[in-house]
């Protein structure tokens, strides 16, 4: 059994950057940017109206003669003289020799003339060429996420396609000759089954939105023959229940021939001691606790940070807060604690029902308070680390 400083880094160091390909912008929402992406262009690309008006030479007049227009999408030839002006549109191309924009609102007009009634400062607007991004300069460094404002500002450089790091393929298998799926009668000794929709819901979180689930009894033949496919087709295997020390606990077994080489096994924490971790070539391997609070315990503190690793995340691991506790705590089983927790602004409190098979308490709460396992007494007032889930 290890300590959660030595599992955090060894599942750290086995979660290497998944491999790169190129996929077209229009599809790259939440992948992260595996190289540094450089403009193609200036943006505008040229000097850009800012407003509806009429773009002039600034002077000391306020009577101007229109001489044409521009609208969005013209590339006007027009020079102007002091006392000319033309008629354009937000986004349209300013006539070379123009230096100002006066909006429509400060303007009287007829068909040939204006007269300006508020005179704007000289260069009012007026977007430069470049004003946005220079053409060669950095759009966006590599690891960056990519969100709806990013693909947007890429489609306005003309950028087609990105490179990326793939988002890992993610199985989740549940053991258990209990479970039931929901919706369906519920016979005598039998529970519904949830850990698999839980995990799902959490992997969405972070980006991982198709996920593939397998359901196997509790004997060593059918787990171990479930596992030989699976470890084939995916990079990170999410497996729930099956890895304590009972007598129909068979994933370990079924793991280990399987040839995924143990990483570690058992951390020193409360909930989620059983708790398996591995690797064969380069899928890793999750082999979770079966109780729901546990299970989704141990997702947040190392599947989390092992899945963002691999998508080329660059801060991978949860939030870490500061709140001052809002009553005393002890910590006599010299385990590290995660205790399902409601913070604000200033404290935090720890909830009632922290069994690990209970989610109700999960459910309502935004964070996990961590407590040490080499601290016996935190006191009303103390400064806690917590770790935000909401």
């Amino acid at each position: 059994m290890i300590q959660v400083k030595e599992a955090l880094a060894i599942v750290a160091e086995n979660s290497s950057n998944m491999p790169v390909e190129r996929i077209p912008v229009h599809k790259a929402l939440g992948y992260i940017l595996a190289e540094t992406i450089y403009s193609p262009i200036a943006m505008p690309p040229f000097r850009q109206s800012a407003m509806d008006g009429y773009a002039i030479i600034h002077s000391g007049k306020h009577q101007y003669d229109i001489i044409g227009s521009s609208q969005a999408g013209d590339h006007s030839s027009l020079k102007l003289k002091e006392n000319e002006a033309v008629r354009i549109f937000t986004g349209a191309f300013v006539p070379h020799n123009a230096d100002t924009v006066v909006m429509q609102e400060h303007v009287m007009a007829n068909e040939n003339s204006i007269l300006i009634t508020i005179m704007p400062e000289q260069f009012a607007n007026v977007r430069n060429k470049g004003e946005q991004i220079g053409k060669e300069d950095v759009v966006f460094d590599a690891n960056t996420l990519i969100t709806p404002a990013a693909i947007g500002f890429l489609a306005c450089l003309g950028i087609t396609e990105i490179p990326v790091y793939k988002k890992p393929k993610v199985a989740i298998l549940v053991t258990g000759n209990e479970l039931v799926k929901p919706g369906k009668i519920l016979p005598k000794g039998k529970i519904y089954e949830s850990n698999s929709v839980m995990l799902q819901a959490a992997l969405q979180t972070i980006g991982i939105k198709k996920t593939k689930v397998y359901k196997v009894k509790d004997s060593l033949k059918a787990t171990k023959k479930a596992l030989n496919s699976i470890l084939l087709k995916y990079d990170i295997v999410l497996i729930s229940g099956g890895i304590s020390v009972g007598d129909y606990d068979f994933v370990k077994e079924a793991l280990l021939e399987n040839e995924v080489k143990e990483l570690f096994y058992k951390i020193n924490q409360k909930p989620g001691k059983p708790m398996f971790f591995g690797s064969k070539n380069e899928t890793l391997v999750f082999a979770l606790p079966g109780n729901p609070a546990s299970s989704l315990t141990n997702f947040y503190i190392y599947v989390y940070p092992a899945i963002k690793n691999k998508m080329g995340f660059s801060e991978t691991h949860l939030q870490k807060l500061t709140r001052k506790l809002s009553e005393d705590i002890t910590n006599t089983s010299g385990k590290t604690l995660f205790l399902k927790a409601l913070y604000d602004e200033t404290h935090v409190t720890v909830l009632d029902g922290q069994s690990s098979a209970m989610l109700n308490t999960f459910a309502i709460a935004n964070s996990l308070l961590i407590v040490p396992n080499d601290t016996e007494t935190l006191k009303k007032g103390d400064l806690v680390t917590l770790l935000p889930i909401d």
